[in-house]
């Protein structure tokens, strides 16, 4: 029997708005015909405008698709009404894959066999890599990052010197020239290549549409001058703390070194993402949560707008794999380093299965402690069991509750789904509240919210 995904995790992969409601249209069972489904793959072909059915088929052990129409949407509508179809249970189990369907997996397998025997032959790099002409090597790299560290050092000491005049003169007339004097401050910074640092300073105009923006803006005016006190004194700083700190000033980490890095093998649930624009591109947010280890992990992926995102994990999912951490005191972002079976992956990858959830009470010293490693966390996810949700809140059975961010507004489908009776709640803490990301419903089936 194969465990079917929910309708809301089909439509976690559509690219935009407009494919999710096209989607509805191509599910329809009538325009469908040789459809079937094995643990690993669903194909059908769907009747178009034209004489010729499109043909898509799904790998669900990715997932991947292919699809013969000529939309540049990836997954386009025809794969994702194959996948509302086989989700509703229109599509029958069993059978042989039809020939192009058979043919396309046996290729993908093909490519997999053989990245597998390249990366298994392929000889290990120096760190430091090749040296190509007489500008590379270690001592042109040692160079290049001495001067970025001289670079971040200097703008840092002029920021620290830049918040003490704020101070000094006060905060009053920051609605008047508070917008001119962020903008030059952020100029300033990612000159000094301190990348991070410049993005922090570029979300303070926001502040000022809130009621009690004086008070935020100090909070945030104290969080970036210790970003700046702590990157001076890194030397007397433990490594975790240290590696916190740079990441947070802008100093990257490279994919190969966090792949490098010890890995923590578990049973993850993906408990909820959310999409959001930065900057001419859209970063997909996936939060995870380790069955064995109670870890929370963040997944993050980017793509230009309009473009495909990575569709790899969807919520309501549970999959085994290894995960590797970026480095940090507080350590959240991670990469998924390997998968751990096709078939049995499959099948635990797709199952409804409710994560384990937290008591409400238990979230305040949980955000406590990341805090403590990490005091510019502005983002951490938590699943909460036995609550009742409310207008503004999250409630449990003896009337402890946590606040829901205000820009959320009334969270009517979470208080659909709940029916006024307690429910697990996946959520993403901050420090203005919960912004609630899944829902599980009595059938334990992910909501997404």
């Amino acid at each position: 029997m194969i465990e079917r995904w929910s309708r809301d995790q089909v439509l976690a992969l559509a690219p935009d708005a407009a494919s999710q409601k096209a989607a509805a249209g191509a599910g329809a069972p009538a325009k469908w015909s040789g459809t079937g489904a094995l643990p690993d793959v669903v194909w059908g072909e769907c009747k178009g405008s034209g004489a010729t059915p499109y043909r898509a088929c799904v790998d669900l052990s990715e997932p991947a698709y292919k699809c013969s129409c000529p939309s540049r949407k990836f997954p386009c509508k025809h794969v994702l009404g194959l996948l509302l179809l086989w989700a509703t249970g229109e599509v029958p189990d069993g059978g042989e894959p039809a020939g192009w369907a058979d043919e396309w997996l046996r290729q993908r397998r093909e490519r997999a066999e053989k990245q597998e025997e390249a990366k298994a032959t392929r000889e290990p790099r120096s760190p430091n890599g090749p040296a190509d002409g007489p500008g590379d090597g270690p001592a042109a790299g040692s160079a290049t990052s001495a001067q970025r560290e001289t670079r971040v050092t200097a703008g840092l000491s002029e920021l620290e010197r830049w918040l003490a005049d704020q101070i000094a003169h006060g905060i009053a007339g920051t609605q008047q020239t508070g917008l001119a004097d962020w903008a030059e401050l952020g100029r300033r910074l990612v000159d000094a290549q301190a990348s991070g640092v410049a993005g922090a300073v570029a979300r303070l105009p926001r502040l000022l549409r809130e009621e009690h923006w004086p008070g935020m803006l100090l909070g945030e005016y104290a969080l970036i001058h210790l970003l700046a006190v702590a990157h001076r004194r890194t030397a007397e700083l433990p490594d975790p703390l240290r590696d916190t700190v740079r990441s947070r000033v802008g100093f990257p980490v490279s994919r190969e070194s966090v792949l490098a890095s010890p890995r923590l093998r578990d049973t993850w649930d993906v408990i909820g993402s959310r999409d959001e624009e930065q900057d001419r591109l859209v970063a997909r947010r996936v939060w995870l949560q380790g069955r064995a280890t109670g870890r929370a992990a963040l997944v993050l992926s980017f793509a230009p707008i309009g473009q495909v995102l990575d569709a790899s994990l969807v919520t309501g999912m549970t999959v085994d794999a290894e995960l590797a951490f970026y480095p940090g005191s507080s350590p959240l972002r991670a990469l998924v380093a390997e998968t751990h079976g096709t078939s049995a992956r499959t099948a635990a990858a797709h199952r409804a299965c409710r994560p384990p959830g937290m008591r409400l009470t238990r979230v305040p010293a949980l955000i406590a402690g990341v805090l403590a490693g990490d005091p510019w966390t502005d983002s951490w996810p938590v699943v909460i069991g036995g609550v009742v949700p409310a207008r503004d809140a999250l409630l449990d059975e003896e009337g402890n509750g946590l606040p829901l961010h205000p820009e959320g507004g009334v969270p009517w489908r979470l208080l659909a789904v709940s029916g006024g009776h307690p429910v697990t709640v996946a959520a993403e803490w901050t420090p203005r509240g919960l912004r609630p990301l899944t829902v599980w419903d009595e059938e334990d089936q992910a909501v997404r919210l």
